[in-house]
């Protein structure tokens, strides 16, 4: 996703910090950092300053981290942080005698621990490319590694609450409006697409689990393809956050309310496609097939072996990973793993009991995705207190900045600017977190992103 910022990074009493020395703005004075006591580099108001710029740059990336149960960064207590769930208090309907206290009921609290990791990355800045202008460099580096802390960090919180066990799956709709139902990702297709009937249908099953509205709502994080689909299908019954009546606390990436659910759009938001199988190719071709392979010695255990001959070219990475099968002469999909690959003669050795007939001109699309390899994108319906993560300020990000001569750089070449992050994210109450896969119009185009 390609992020753009209009932010004033430097004021009236700001310090104005290149790779060799800052400047002080209010008297235009500057202090190289070698002539810091132990050369010591960036002051602690620099290191401020860049700290909370870093964040304020990062921020409009994290849509999928804003709603969590925030917890902030362990101190000298290792990498285990623990999260808080409260089991609901069961109903009081026993009368209360007259004059008597009741025994009362106590709040049952299951704590829920994750392990933080650290994740970064940095870029090198030359004595060449710094030689007329510092500042507008490392700013300018600083943008670039905002951006991507801000996408990798968003992306490790998708990651985990889009694993949630709670799925819905929307049915496919023909021209004449007739539904069929759809039970599994493998069978999602282009006219599978999110309609407000599902929204409705989603929100129904939160407020069945008895899920906490967050400020009045639940929440949806949608892709911008999905989100397309689905304010076609809802026409007049879309509310466009510019037609709020009170516009205030619109959430980060908020587009709009239907079904009593809001609705954020990220282009981050989770694709299912699987990855292409051949470098020039997303499917393969059977062009040939044998059930008495002999040439089995890149196989292990003992799973009988099916060989197929395929026409493009392939690979070793293949191995063990999962495939749909299309059966052309039945219009049938079997979902598969690849227990065998011999790149040069094009075989790929599939499991002989999955009850399908080969055939020359049958395809073997990727699998974790839709029907032949069609995208299956995820809109996530949350509730409050739904998952946890730690958080972005306090230590949870950190920028870093090396001057010429740091390392092993002899000749003062090479400057850095980077940054650091400690995250976690953690589900809490699966119940509280619904995922809707569909297609969409664009399934044709869409790409799955880590």
């Amino acid at each position: 996703m390609n992020c753009s910022f209009n932010i004033r990074l430097f004021g009236a009493g700001d310090n104005v910090h290149g790779t060799e020395a800052f400047v002080k703005t209010s008297n235009g004075t500057s202090i190289k950092y070698d002539t810091l006591p132990n050369n010591a580099g960036l002051s602690a108001e620099m290191k401020s300053f860049y700290d909370k710029t870093l964040i304020e740059l990062a921020g409009p990336a994290l849509v999928h981290d804003q709603f969590a149960q925030k917890r902030p960064i362990p101190k000298n207590g290792g990498k285990t942080i623990e999260f808080r769930k409260f089991n609901a208090l069961p109903k009081a309907l026993n009368p209360i005698t007259e004059g008597v206290t009741p025994t009362g009921s106590s709040l049952t609290v299951v704590p829920v621990t994750a392990t933080v990791d650290q994740y970064g990355d940095y870029v090198e800045l030359t004595d060449m490319l710094e030689m007329t202008s510092v500042d507008p460099i490392v700013v300018e580096a600083t943008k670039q590694l905002a951006d991507q802390a801000g996408r990798t960090i968003d992306t490790i919180v998708r990651n985990q609450i889009v694993g949630g066990t709670n799925v819905n799956y929307c049915p496919k709709v023909s021209a004449d409006g007739s539904e069929t139902e759809i039970t599994s990702r493998s069978e999602l297709t282009a006219d599978s697409k999110l309609r407000v009937k599902d929204v409705f249908k989603a929100a129904a099953q939160l407020k069945a689990m008895n899920a906490p509205t967050i400020d009045g709502s639940y929440v949806a994080i949608i892709h911008p393809y999905v989100a397309y689909d689905l304010m076609q299908d809802a026409k007049g019954q879309w509310l466009d956050i510019q037609k709020y009546t009170d516009p205030k606390n619109i959430l980060r990436g908020e587009i709009g309310t239907i079904g009593g659910v809001r609705f954020v759009q990220t282009s981050e938001a989770k694709i299912f496609t699987g990855k292409d199988l051949s470098a020039d190719s997303r499917y393969l071709t059977v062009t040939a097939y044998n059930s008495s392979a002999s040439d089995t010695s890149c196989l292990a255990g003992s799973v009988t072996p099916y060989r197929v001959t395929v026409s493009e070219a392939i690979n070793s990475l293949l191995k063990d990973t999962e495939i749909q099968y299309w059966d052309a002469s039945e219009d049938k999909i079997v979902t598969a793993a690849v227990i065998g690959v011999n790149p040069a003669q094009g075989y790929l050795y599939l499991d002989k009991a999955l009850g399908i007939t080969y055939a020359a001109g049958d395809r073997i699309y990727p699998g974790g995705g839709g029907k032949c390899g069609c995208p299956a994108f995820a809109t996530l319906f949350i509730g409050a207190n739904a998952y946890g993560t730690t958080e972005i300020g306090g230590g949870g990000i950190e920028h870093i900045v090396k001057q010429k001569g740091y390392g092993n750089d002899p000749l003062n070449q090479r400057s850095s600017v980077g940054w650091k992050a400690t995250k976690v994210a953690k589900r809490l109450v699966e119940e509280y977190l619904l995922r809707v896969e569909s297609g969409s119009s664009f399934s044709s185009t869409a790409i799955e992103e880590n």
